[in-house]
């Protein structure tokens, strides 16, 4: 077969599925994105610009709406080159998010596309005005309605889409769920697996000796801010530190913000804004930020970990959840409508009300001193992803989903 894939940061989601097809053989692939350093085998990429940036007139909210039609312009005429190149693929796989497939159903009108839906916007639930502690601004709702003319304007193309939880399918809205299937992302159960004989050796996280005898809680995001919950977990801290002095606090995660608002600007970064509220009452000999760390020492954390805090908004869960779950870690989560999905109480994890910072530390602290908790907790996570969330699983799916569309 011929496939088309397209997403701005080669390979975005695409990842295991293109990996996948190679290693199928008898396909040709070309994914048109934005320039980066990216290479997989097997793939012809095939890059594009955009050719202007927005307009400094257009209005704030529909800056995004402009950025999206820009790219799908610039999507347009790479894939017109491919056509006229002979070029003709049996489906177009990308992310409706960024705008950039809207315009190939003119370059490509025979050819089915099937484009991943992330997440439908609201104003009066989700994500949105969930955390008081940042209220909404007066203008946010507007907004947060023209966020979702791109989202409109995909499923407004008659093609077909997926979503990999209930919880993001139950987002759009209803007259649009027998246009996105649910295709479950898995994680690799093989890389990602318990390693009980970590537990019993000095392991290196970076430059941190972690010892047998230490407890190692752990916290991972792409940013550290509030979205993924960094402010609740860092006030959880000086009373876990304080009761466990043989506890290590791990934190991955960059100094950026990925989602919501900017911190303050004296803060410099929602890390330091939240670590210099309770930065007296910690042993900072004790917590370890790594920032951004490659993928074996991300294994390699969760592997070691004795608990691990996961804590989202209701908003889009985190690769890091799959992963975690897969390595079987004794999970805090948050008690928000993603991680729900994934995870039952006192079955496969502890669930803990995201805004309660002393709930969350009782729930570390009942993890750390409950061994038999944990061990069960640790194997149901397990037991979960080997259900839930296999790699194989997924791609299986997949397949299937393009033969359906292809026919």
């Amino acid at each position: 077969m011929r496939f088309l894939f397209v997403h701005q940061n080669f390979p975005g989601q695409f990842l295991h599925l293109v990996r996948h097809l190679h290693e199928q053989g008898g396909h040709e692939i070309v994914f048109i994105s934005e320039a980066n350093e990216g290479a997989l085998p097997g793939v012809r990429r095939v890059l594009y610009r955009q050719d202007r940036a927005v307009s400094p007139q257009t209005h704030p909210s529909l800056r995004e709406l402009e950025t999206g039609l820009i790219r799908a312009e610039a999507v347009a005429r790479a894939a017109q080159t491919l056509k006229g190149l002979g070029y003709v693929p049996d489906i177009i796989i990308g992310h409706h998010g960024w705008g950039e497939l809207l315009n190939l159903v003119d370059v490509y009108p025979a050819t089915p596309i099937l484009g991943y839906f992330e997440f439908f916007y609201h104003t009066d639930r989700n994500d949105v005005d969930f955390d008081p502690e940042f209220p909404p601004r007066s203008d946010l709702f507007a907004n947060v309605r023209v966020k979702n003319a791109i989202n409109l304007l995909a499923l407004n193309l008659n093609q077909h889409g997926q979503t990999p939880t209930l919880f993001q399918k139950d987002t759009y809205p209803i007259w649009a769920h027998d246009r996105i299937s649910l295709l479950r992302e898995g994680a690799n159960l093989d890389l990602c697996a318990p390693d009980p004989a970590i537990f019993r050796r000095d392991v290196m996280i970076g430059p941190h000796v972690i010892r047998p005898h230490d407890k190692l809680v752990t916290f991972v995001a792409r940013n550290l801010e509030p979205y993924r919950g960094y402010h609740s977990f860092m006030r959880a801290l000086p009373r876990v530190l304080a009761e466990r002095p043989d506890v290590r606090i791990v934190l991955i995660g960059g100094d950026g913000t990925s989602y919501g608002a900017l911190p303050p600007a004296e803060s410099g970064s929602w890390r330091d804004h939240f670590l210099n509220e309770v930065v007296t009452d910690l042993d900072m000999d004790r917590v370890h930020f790594m920032g951004r760390v490659d993928y074996d020492l991300f294994r390699t954390t969760l592997k070691r970990s004795d608990a691990h805090v996961y804590l989202t908004y209701p908003f889009v869960a985190s690769w890091s959840l799959r992963e975690a779950m897969a390595t079987g870690c004794a999970i805090v989560g948050s008690q928000t409508a993603p991680v729900e999905e994934f995870i039952t109480d006192r079955h496969n994890g502890l669930l803990t009300p995201f805004l309660e910072p002393a709930r969350i530390a009782q729930s570390i602290l009942e993890i750390l001193e409950d061994r038999s908790l944990a061990t069960s907790l640790r194997r149901g996570a397990r037991s979960f992803a080997e259900a839930e969330l296999s790699l194989s699983g997924y791609l299986a799916n997949y397949d299937a989903l393009i033969a359906s569309l292809v026919g």
